[in-house]
């Protein structure tokens, strides 16, 4: 199976399925002398851990990251950097009676004809459970780019029809985390936790939109051409477990509007050259501006559902399907700190690429 690895100067190649002993990754690329907080990623870790919002499956894994290469007395020694997660709340038995059947939505038939094979305990490799590798990736890129004043907030902006009016900027992102939801703003989140309940209560699931704001990234990140920054971000974000559309700036809003209401004009303010606005979403041409980024990420409603479908076996044999086991209700909340950590890599990647990170950085010499 190829395709387990993102970026070029900085790069995470991650492993294992959803039922497996564990699940890891290796960073390649990640500058020597840099300190490792475990704590911080071990928070993270912890916001995207299963079992702990009311949506959520209930499976309960403690997400514990152990290093085994690349880190000493600390820090990062410049070498591949490996590290593994331990599944320990695995119920392989609840996923028996899928054995051989084709579950509606999900990865099995695909695979099945891609590799002769597919992992019928909780989708396998194609499990979201391999997201909890990214986002220990991504929170050591976020504490690296914290030096170099550039901060990453994701937020849920929209779940079934209910989505936040107006624009990021007109938010407290602070509140973010005080959110059941991950939505900082109070009314929606009130609407979106009802819609959940009937949802819940219905067997069905539902999906939503995460909005990612970056401040701080220098103007001058990204290629003209196919390696435009909103290129890899974007294909960061479509790697995502469920995921089915990326856009930035005004996205599919400018295809509604004219020239002169998207463009972003120029002033000069104490000498200085000032966009008015940032429709583009702080990429221009390919290559970043300095003005903040922003983009949304869609995601699709949970497949796994406690609802009657229509579905056929291995055999081709018609039949009815209602999928058992711990499943989330929306996953869009705890997609959050994915996209965050997705955002993280692809960066730190350009960072590098562009030597404004160097390969060795002695934070603290």
């Amino acid at each position: 199976m190829a395709g387990n690895t993102i970026g070029r100067a900085l790069k995470l190649t991650s492993f294992g399925e959803s039922h497996g002993s564990m699940i890891g990754g290796v960073i390649d690329g990640f500058p020597s002398g840099f300190p490792v907080d475990v704590n911080y990623i071990q928070e993270s870790l912890n916001r995207r851990a299963p079992g702990i919002q009311s949506y959520s499956t209930p499976r309960k894994e403690p997400d514990i990251v152990e290093f085994v290469s690349g880190v000493f007395e600390g820090k990062t020694t410049g070498a591949p950097i490996a590290y593994i997660i331990r599944n320990t709340s695995q119920k392989s038995s609840d996923y028996d009676h899928l054995k051989d059947v084709y579950r509606p939505s999900h990865a099995d038939y695909t695979y099945a004809r891609k590799y002769g094979n597919y992992d019928h305990r909780g989708g396998g490799r194609s499990s979201a459970r391999e997201t909890a590798v990214r986002v220990a990736a991504g929170a050591l890129c976020n504490r690296l780019l914290h030096q170099y004043g550039i901060s990453i907030t994701g937020y849920v902006s929209q779940i079934g029809p209910f989505s936040i009016p107006g624009c990021y900027t007109e938010l407290d992102l602070s509140k973010v985390e005080q959110s059941s939801v991950r939505c900082p703003d109070p009314l929606t989140e009130q609407l979106i936790n009802s819609y959940l309940d009937d949802i819940k209560a219905q067997g069905d699931s539902a999906g939503g939109v995460v909005t990612c704001v970056i401040k701080g990234v220098p103007p001058g990140l990204g290629e003209p051409v196919y390696d435009k920054i909103q290129a890899l971000l974007g294909a960061a974000m479509l790697s995502i477990n469920a995921v089915k559309g990326f856009d930035y700036g005004e996205g599919f809003y400018a295809a509604s509007i004219k020239g002169s209401e998207h463009n972003d004009t120029y002033n000069i303010v104490d000498g200085s050259i000032v966009p008015a606005t940032n429709h583009a979403g702080g990429m221009l041409g390919g290559i970043s501006s300095g003005q903040d980024i922003y983009f949304r990420v869609a995601f699709k409603p949970v497949s796994s559902i406690g609802k009657v479908q229509q579905t056929v076996d291995k055999q081709g044999n018609p039949m009815e399907l209602v999928i058992g086991g711990r499943h989330d209700v929306c996953i869009v909340p705890r997609a959050v700190p994915v996209v965050e950590a997705m955002a993280a890599i692809v960066i730190s990647d350009l960072m590098l690429m562009a030597g404004i990170i160097k390969p060795n950085i002695q934070v603290d010499n």
